[in-house]
């Protein structure tokens, strides 16, 4: 069994799940706006690691999170047992496609994105990177089915070209964004947006680097971001 990966504030068994805790989830984590949410989503949650840092920001909020894989509903139910919020965390082996008759203040997932490349032999992992068993015209429809649809947003982060696909079919508007880049100088790696039922007229766009010019040092916005949670920050 694998050591847990530890937080600040909890640990993360990962032991059960087929993705394992990443750069992209707690970068969701940390950027989404939760100060308003009283009924947050997570779907795919995975570890439960984006959920358990909705229960961290938000000291309020309840916080559903559901996943297909029964190992990774398993593995978050223990580390929503153990976190610190268990009250206010619930997990449940559902797809997002039976979403219906909720309705969410803020929805977040980190989703399989992979469409043309090659599967992987463990069918979990498959499952968890490729959009096999929920392709984004259903993520998009299950978000719509749940959003709350005055003040709701939906959080989600995918790479550049998949987030594009996405944001092209989407029924949803973007009212906030940020381009992720490895370097100050680097091509935008990652996009984190926030969507919405109405515009807002102007987007509220960002940038975020990962690590400075110099190899392997940090940023400073990716350490103010990440702070809360990095042992390390």
């Amino acid at each position: 069994m694998s050591s847990p990966f530890r937080f600040k504030q909890f640990a993360v068994d990962q032991s059960g799940a087929a993705m394992k805790v990443g750069t992209d989830g707690v970068l969701l984590g940390a950027w989404c706006g939760v100060e308003n949410a009283q009924d947050i989503l997570d779907i795919g949650t995975g570890t439960g690691v984006i959920a358990l840092m909705m229960a961290q920001r938000n000291s309020v909020a309840r916080v559903d999170a559901i996943d297909i894989d029964s190992g990774a509903v398993e593995c978050a139910a223990a580390n929503f047992a153990a976190s610190p919020w268990a009250a206010r965390l619930k997990v449940e082996c559902k797809a997002a496609q039976s979403l219906d008759g909720a309705s969410y203040d803020l929805i977040v997932s980190n989703p399989p994105y992979f469409t043309d490349s090659l599967l992987c032999p463990d069918p979990k992992r498959t499952v968890a990177r490729h959009a096999t068993e929920l392709t984004f015209a259903e993520l998009d429809s299950a978000v719509c089915r749940v959003l709350n649809p005055h003040a709701g947003r939906f959080a989600l982060i995918l790479p550049t070209e998949q987030m594009e696909a996405y944001l092209a079919k989407s029924a949803l508007n973007v009212v906030r964004r940020c381009d992720v880049t490895s370097t100050p100088t680097g091509a935008v790696k990652r996009v984190m947006v926030e969507l919405a039922v109405r515009g807002c007229g102007a987007v509220e766009t960002e940038r975020l680097s990962i690590y400075t010019d110099t190899p392997r040092e940090y940023s400073a916005e990716y350490r103010e971001l990440t702070k809360e949670f990095y042992l390390k920050f």
